[in-house]
C-alpha cells in the first residue's frame, strides 16, 4: 500500500492542491487540506482514487468553512503556476484586477456549480465530476452549462456596474 499511496500522491497532489487553492484562496490551507485528504486515504484506501480524493477534499473544505469564523477566504481561479510576476506593472495590475473580477463572479455561484467548474478546470471528465459531487452522470452537462452561464452573467453584471460607476464619476 505504501507504494500505491506514493504513486497516488505523486499523481494527484499537485492537481488537488490547485483545486483546493482555487476553492479556499490560501495556498498553505490548500496544502494542509490536501495532506489531510491523503491521510484519510491511508486509513481507508479508495477503489476509485481520483474522484474519491477530490470528494474528500471538497468535504474537508465544507467542514473547514463551517468551523471557520473567518469568511474572508476567496476562490483563486488562476493556477498557482501562472503567478509569475510580469515586468510590466500595468500588465500585472490588469491581470490582478481580472483575477479579482473572476473570483467575485465565481463567489456568486452556488457551491455545487462552483465545484463542478473547478473540477472541470482540473481536467475531470463528466463521470469523475459525477462521482466526486455525488450527482448523476447525466446531470453534469446541464450543471456545467448552467454554471458557465451564471458565471458569465455574474461577470457581465459586475462589468455593467463598473461602467455605471465610471459614468457617474465622469459626470460629477
Amino acid at each position: 500500500m505504501t507504494a500505491d499511496l506514493a504513486k497516488l500522491f505523486e499523481q494527484y497532489y499537485g492537481s488537488l492542491v490547485r483545486m483546493l487553492y482555487r476553492r479556499v484562496g490560501d495556498r498553505d490551507r490548500a496544502e494542509d487540506l490536501a495532506q489531510e485528504t491523503f491521510a484519510r486515504a491511508v486509513a481507508a484506501p479508495p477503489n476509485n482514487p481520483r474522484p474519491w480524493l477530490f470528494a474528500v477534499a471538497l468535504n474537508l473544505v465544507r467542514e473547514d468553512g463551517r468551523r471557520s469564523s473567518t469568511r474572508g477566504r476567496r476562490l483563486e481561479l488562476l493556477r498557482a503556476e501562472h503567478d509569475e510576476p510580469s515586468n510590466a506593472p500595468d500588465a500585472e495590475l490588469e491581470r490582478k484586477e481580472e483575477s479579482a473580477r473572476v473570483r467575485a463572479a465565481l463567489a456568486t455561484l452556488n457551491e455545487r456549480d462552483r465545484e463542478a467548474l473547478l473540477l472541470r478546470a482540473e481536467g475531470f471528465d463528466y463521470e469523475e465530476i459525477a462521482a466526486t459531487l455525488g450527482l448523476a452522470k447525466g446531470a453534469i452537462g446541464t450543471t456545467l452549462a448552467r454554471a458557465r452561464r451564471r458565471l458569465v452573467e455574474a461577470y457581465r453584471a459586475q462589468e455593467r456596474g463598473k461602467a455605471k460607476e465610471r459614468g457617474k464619476n465622469v459626470a460629477s
